[in-house]
């Protein structure tokens, strides 16, 4: 039998194991084994999705994958433990350009991917990849802690709005560290969905590291976003593992975790991008991060397309539109970071 077979069975062995046999009810038993199965297909997902990072920009990227120790996980609905040795290890792909460039450093994007519980997909990122490392960006990608693949206890360890944050600001200083090609004076954060939400709140968290923010379609504000998705939505976020609370038990909580709440905070250039078509993150919660970032005086750049093709997913596609929409993130980020082979 295979090395992956009896890997399979142990987990499942595993988890038959730990559910209580206090009834003939088969059904715990079964939900444990399905999520079991769950993570598994996640984890075995990453693996190939990663091999596919390595071979697919191979010709502009040189690419490696590295781990590295975020803060220690917190306890649900209390403070973040004391950083130590127990932090939670986070693993992240980084890309550098492979044409060499002479005469000064290159500039950095900290890449945020976007989805609850997703990870660094390459059917959705790979081509903005490419696009970012043919400028002459380095390129750190963190799967931080809650994201898919790396099996049940690092999934739930998943902190909304919280330590995801210091995740991703974790990356930055693991790039600088490694490379000293990299100037820490050009460093860019950017994102979509929940990932434009995590570079949001990470620029207002640690507005000296960051020297321009893109944010696109980003998660704005949790209490609109559950009036609009729903009680289903909200079940996230209210999950024992989770913030355990619902908006109605912790409203003070959610809002610390919505850039909206948090607008005043902004000190780096930003570009929003969203989409009147969007499914998912619906208008009337950027409109709320807008109306927040106007009252507070902030200076930003916007640009909110009507009914463009392709929904929450507009300007990730592969059609000219989304090609302009991106070259105008590009030329934007270009004005703070400066890359060696610019977007023209």
């Amino acid at each position: 039998m295979s090395s992956g077979w009896l890997s399979l069975f142990a987990v499942l062995l595993l988890c038959a194991a730990t559910v209580p046999a206090q009834t003939n009810d088969p059904t715990p038993r079964l939900l444990a084994l399905q999520d079991a199965l769950d993570h598994l297909d996640a984890k075995l997902t990453r693996q190939m999705n990663e091999l596919l990072w390595f071979q697919r920009l191979a010709d502009v990227a040189s690419v490696d994958s590295l781990r590295f120790a975020g803060p220690p996980p917190r306890a649900t609905n209390g403070p973040a433990l004391p950083f130590g040795t127990n932090g939670v290890i986070v693993s992240a792909l980084t890309f550098l350009p492979r044409e060499p460039v002479y005469a000064r450093k290159l500039p950095l994007i900290i890449f945020v991917h976007g989805d609850i519980h997703g990870n660094m997909a390459t059917e959705e990122d790979l081509h903005v990849v490419r696009e970012l490392v043919q400028q002459g960006y380095a390129v750190i990608a963190p799967d931080y802690r809650g994201s898919s693949g790396y099996g049940p206890e690092f999934w739930r360890q998943i902190d909304y709005g919280g330590l995801e944050i210091e995740d991703v600001h974790a990356a930055r200083q693991l790039m600088l560290d490694r490379h000293s090609e990299i100037d820490p004076r050009r460093v860019g954060i950017i994102g979509w969905s929940h990932g434009g939400f995590i570079a949001l709140m990470t620029v207002f968290a640690h507005p000296e590291a960051y020297q321009a923010c893109y944010a696109c379609a980003p998660v704005s504000d949790l209490e609109e976003r559950i009036r609009i998705r729903g009680e289903g939505y909200e079940a996230i976020f209210s999950a024992p593992y989770h913030l355990g609370k619902t908006f109605a038990e912790a409203p003070a909580e959610y809002h610390r975790r919505s850039p909206a709440r948090n607008a005043e905070k902004l000190r780096v250039p930003l570009l929003l991008q969203a989409n009147t078509a969007d499914e998912d993150v619906n208008i009337r919660e950027v409109e709320k991060l807008i109306q927040a970032l106007q009252a507070a005086e902030k200076e930003f750049a916007c640009h909110i397309y009507t009914n463009a093709p392709g929904g929450h997913r507009f300007n990730r596609l592969d059609t000219p539109a989304a090609r302009e929409s991106r070259a105008e993130a590009w030329r934007f980020l270009e004005r703070y970071l400066h890359p060696p082979r610019p977007v023209r």
